[in-house]
């Protein structure tokens, strides 16, 4: 700490006007002498005051140096040096004030001590989360991006200082993609057709808005979820073996029951209840087919069969089952695909956009020519998804509907990557939600 010294001169300057008044007073006796008695008192006077006038001065300079030093001080921690103290005459009335200013002082150095290693701390926190942090202002411009978000957005350099729609204009479609719907969302970043070799990813997106020193900032959040989508599929699969397993024994308990009291009927030649028996397990034997196909089907999805389609033809198809508006550019495109598991894929989708709350005239499907391919949209006005459902929602079998088999949205993303293709989820502003599927061309 650096200290600021005022030596005490109170002692020195009584001296100084003890002889000094000594002083005039032989003076005057002197002149007494010599000159008239007013002239004598006159100059007597003069030179008294004089010498206060001096002595009062000399006692101001140190407090005057001390009141310096204190505006000094002040200035030093208005910008944020709080390195200065001050030390003063002990039997001085103005102790209180220095050391008053001398606590104030240590006070503001533990708190910027704290301060400074909290952001420290935070810093480092922030560094080293796995989560892709980006930070933008109002001019959309990167403030803060943190080692994952230089990764995967950045390739290793720094964002800070860059326009962020730079940034994004480097990155994969995919991720540009998701962006330009705005708000929340998640999508599939690498080859979707191949995703045991590693290089398939998928992304959950996060933005927030909040003003920051009076301007708007947004907090940009990407979170991979490759590894825990891996993790709750494992576990979801288990589910389903435990689920059919279950609904096996349900079926196959009855018809062996049954089966053994027919035998029963016939060697004891009581035909007339065998017509319920057989009726009974023909129910059961056709409910249990059925359960095994809908589960085969999302199982063993064949290589789609590609041909040559025209949207138009093909989106009039899906009119006569379920109600949409159309958006088709250019209107004469034609493209190439399995139509049948389009259509499955295409049927699910407007169908859960109809169940999400949405008004059937907002239900939409937008089919657009891309430069790398054809990018079809399912939009509704609904509830759209909350971070935990859009995190589970293209799992197999998950649903949040009563009834739901949640097989839907994870046989489109199926039909979605045999195609070389990919498919993303996206809350919508305003409400809603987009789910966009990306063929090749």
């Amino acid at each position: 700490m650096r200290v600021l010294r005022v030596l005490p001169v109170a002692v020195r300057m009584v001296a100084i006007a003890i002889v000094g008044i000594v002083a005039t007073a032989a003076a005057t006796w002197l002149l007494l002498r010599w000159l008239q008695p007013w002239a004598a008192a006159l100059v007597s006077a003069a030179a008294i005051g004089g010498i206060v006038a001096t002595v009062i001065w000399r006692a101001l300079v140190p407090m005057r140096a001390l009141f310096r030093a204190l505006a000094g001080t002040v200035a030093s921690y208005r910008d944020g040096d709080f390195s200065f103290g001050i030390t003063w005459d002990k039997a001085s009335d103005l102790i209180e004030l220095v050391d008053a200013h001398n606590a104030l002082g240590n006070t503001l150095r533990e708190q910027r001590l704290a301060l400074v290693q909290r952001e420290l701390l935070l810093d480092t926190m922030v560094q080293n989360t796995p989560v892709a942090m980006v930070l933008v202002d109002a001019a959309r411009r990167v403030v803060l991006g943190n080692l994952a978000a230089r990764r995967m957005l950045g390739e290793g350099r720094r964002l800070e200082g860059r326009a962020f729609e730079d940034v994004l204009a480097s990155t994969d479609p995919a991720v540009r993609e998701a962006f330009e719907r705005g708000g929340d969302g998640m999508f599939t970043v690498g080859d979707a057709n191949d995703p045991d070799d590693g290089s398939e990813d998928i992304y959950h997106l996060a933005r927030r808005s909040f003003r920051l020193n009076g301007r708007i900032h947004e907090l940009v959040l990407l979170r991979q979820l490759t590894a825990e989508l891996r993790r709750q599929e494992v576990q979801t699969w288990k589910k389903v073996i435990r689920v059919i397993s279950h609904e096996l024994n349900n079926s196959l308990a009855p018809i062996a029951s049954l089966a053994h009291s027919s035998a029963e009927l016939l060697r004891r030649g009581q035909t007339a209840r065998l017509p319920e028996a057989l009726s009974t397990i023909e129910e059961r034997a056709r409910h249990l087919e059925g359960f095994i196909r809908d589960y085969a089907r999302f199982a063993k999805l064949p290589s789609p069969r590609s041909e040559p389609m025209e949207w138009r033809r093909f989106a009039g198809q899906l009119r006569t089952q379920v109600e949409f508006a159309m958006e088709l550019q250019p209107a004469d495109g034609i493209a190439r695909f399995d139509a049948a598991q389009m259509e499955q894929a295409l049927l699910n989708l407007l169908k859960n956009a109809h169940e999400s709350g949405s008004p059937a005239f907002e239900v939409r499907l937008s089919i657009r020519r891309t430069p790398e391919g054809w990018r079809i949209e399912v939009l509704d006005r609904g509830q759209g998804m909350n971070e935990a459902v859009l995190a589970n929602a293209l799992l197999p079998f998950y649903s949040t509907k009563r009834h739901g088999t949640g097989l839907g949205l994870a046989l489109a993303r199926e039909i979605a990557e045999a195609h070389g293709g990919r498919i993303a989820l996206l809350n919508r502003n305003g409400g809603g939600l987009c789910v966009s599927m990306v063929l090749p061309g």
